[in-house]
């Protein structure tokens, strides 16, 4: 149910307005955004007994001279700033406080708040710095490591939910960071993420390793067997360097499932090889590869990409041919699936992500502190993912026809 939502007088805002004669009379320490909130504050702390109004609470905004003169009270901490609230004593035993209970010193949604700016890459430092400059808020670093910490067991519970039994694709990709443990060393990331049959895009889980493993990727598709996935239509692997691994365990885990090399991450990767000039010349050479009719005519034009390139890039070509058994399964699937496996990888957005966090940190303090970062940044994307992805019934319809024998009753 929503909540009602009142009208403000036309007269009470002008009124309000009359003494604010710059933006700072509005919202700076002592400005009226700030005074509104506590004036607000006061009158909705207590409710109104019928028989006798209880003695209003003291509400007033932090100072060094307040905070040195009052010995009990309540600092409470929200988006508009602290202030500190003193109840003061009252004979009616049946007054509780309604808008702040016992004991709390923080809004609702105020560790929200320090989740959001921890997961931009932001350090305990920056967001004492950032709370003490926009609210004036004095935020200890122990509290804001308890609000942080307390994501662990949330971890724990999101990686261990129940998925679906059928996913039409699922992209897996891994991608490496730095973990400061004593000496830096890389951990590898591994990432899964699958469509569901509505269209939707859902983040399977985060997995860290020292290397690229085999005996990873099979212990990452055990877990989701383990979890109620139990077939798998297209698997999109990304072309990093165990990717041959990673399509032996998932022919292992899902017999039936057609691996399928992803085209975005290899033509990302051939990139790397070309300069800033070459680069929308050889994209186009690249895209008339996996755009073709068919198979045959795939490899007319990679001959052709070869005869042209080779002499100056010859690491582009021999990476297609060395992943071309994994990439000629795309041209078994009609146009509308094959948009799917290639234009709409959600891998990017997370990998774009990922790569910008890792940026930002140079490395993370422990694989601990990695993966609540991961979290918090893959929960912040999924909250953005609110839409199937794009022209999702069209590829629905064709992977009904595809895989009509595995397809669930609906």
């Amino acid at each position: 149910m929503t909540a009602r939502m009142h009208e403000v007088p036309d007269r009470l805002l002008t009124n309000l307005l009359d003494d604010c004669r710059t933006p700072e009379n509005f919202v700076d320490e002592a400005g009226l955004l700030k005074r509104i909130a506590e004036w607000l504050t006061k009158r909705a702390l207590y409710p109104q007994p019928r028989e006798r109004r209880p003695e209003k609470p003291v509400l007033v905004a932090k100072s060094d001279r307040i905070a040195r003169s009052i010995r009990s009270g309540t600092l409470l901490n929200g988006a508009v700033g602290p202030a500190l609230v003193k109840s003061t004593h009252t004979r009616h035993a049946n007054v509780e406080p309604q808008l702040v209970p016992m004991h709390l010193t923080r809004w609702s949604g105020f560790d929200d708040r320090i989740l959001s700016l921890y997961a931009r890459g932001m350090t305990v430092r920056e967001i004492q710095s950032h709370l003490q400059e926009m609210y004036g808020a004095d935020i200890s670093h122990g509290l804001i490591s308890s609000i942080t910490d307390a994501v662990v067991e949330e971890v724990k519970e999101w990686q261990s939910r129940p998925l679906d039994p059928v996913y039409p694709i699922v992209y897996l990709d891994c991608i490496h960071v730095k973990v400061r443990e004593g000496a830096v060393r890389m951990r590898t990331v591994y990432l899964a993420i699958g469509v569901t049959l509505a269209g939707e895009k859902e983040v399977f889980g985060v997995w860290l390793a020292q290397t690229e493993d085999a005996d990873v990727c099979r212990q990452i598709l055990t877990d989701l067997r383990n979890r109620g996935m139990l077939d798998v239509f297209i698997a999109c692997v990304a072309g990093f360097k165990g990717s041959a691994k990673a399509i032996e365990a998932i022919q292992s885990a899902f017999p039936l499932a057609a691996v399928q090399i992803c085209i975005a991450s290899l033509v990302e990767s051939s990139m790397n090889y070309a300069s800033w000039k070459r680069r929308p010349a050889i994209a186009a050479d690249l895209k008339r590869i996996y755009a073709a009719a068919d198979a045959i005519e795939a490899e007319r034009c990679l001959c052709e990409f070869e005869a042209k390139w080779n002499d100056e890039l010859l690491p582009i070509s021999q990476s297609w041919r060395r992943h071309w058994q994994q990439l000629i399964p795309l041209f078994d699937y009609p146009a509308e699936i094959r948009k799917v496996i290639y234009a709409t990888n959600p891998m990017d957005t997370v990998n774009r992500s990922l790569r910008k966090l890792s940026k930002q940190f140079g490395a993370f303090s422990s694989d601990e502190a990695l993966m609540k970062l991961l979290y918090l940044m893959l929960r912040s994307i999924g909250k953005k993912w609110t839409k199937p992805m794009r022209e999702w019934k069209t590829a629905l319809t064709r992977l009904a026809i595809q895989f009509e024998a595995r397809m669930p009753p609906s």
